[in-house]
């Protein structure tokens, strides 16, 4: 019931870490950076891959005293784009208006990268009604969340070092004389919207 590995096991170290967090995080000073690239591509992790192979990497120049030191950027994974987006109404009380609610959504939908979008979401990502499962290297439109809660999927966008770079929202007043659904307010069902945002991790 025991694998052996063999390969490279003061190297592994890193690759554990990575798998555990999905973050590449290496010593200020590592001269085997082409090395762990060699062991991502073994194990198969083309998103660590990515990161080891990028141009993009931390300056480790020593600043003159008088110089002021930049911010230091945590270590994210690749960079990219993700749209999330909801559809949803505003829900209308007994009341009328005076006792609206902001929004009620139905559903909160996640496109971009496949790896990108697992990273930041992981559990929280609903993937059956993608039909390509398993191809992690590709992007999709067909994620959406298994919450509702738009505050807390932002979070996580931000927690991973995206930021928001766009967003743009349209709305419906449907008239009065089509059908309803069982269960839908007619007041609520004239006021439909759709919004996305688009996040950037540079």
């Amino acid at each position: 019931g025991r694998y052996f590995i063999d390969r490279d096991g003061q190297l592994f170290r890193y690759i554990v870490d990575y798998l555990r967090t999905r973050k590449l995080i290496l010593p200020d000073v590592f001269a085997e950076r082409e090395r762990l690239r060699v062991e991502a591509e073994y194990y198969k992790l083309s998103d660590l891959v990515y990161q080891l192979s990028s141009n993009k990497r931390l300056s480790l120049t020593p600043l003159a005293s008088t110089a002021t030191p930049p911010p230091v950027s945590p270590s994210y994974g690749a960079n990219g784009y993700i749209t999330v987006g909801y559809r949803g109404s505003f829900a209308f009380g007994r009341d009328g208006l005076s006792d609206i609610k902001f929004r009620k959504l139905t559903r909160i939908l996640v496109s971009g990268r496949v790896l990108l979008c697992k990273e930041v979401f992981g559990e929280n990502l609903n993937e059956s009604r993608d039909p390509d499962h398993g191809q992690d290297d590709r992007y999709t439109a067909r994620y959406f969340l298994k919450h509702l809660q738009l505050e807390s999927a932002f979070d996580n966008l931000q927690e991973a070092g995206f930021r928001l770079v766009g967003a743009c929202g349209s709305g419906t007043s449907c008239g009065s004389g089509e059908p309803l659904k069982p269960g839908i307010d007619t007041e609520e069902n004239r006021w439909n919207h759709y919004n996305e945002f688009v996040f950037c991790r540079p």
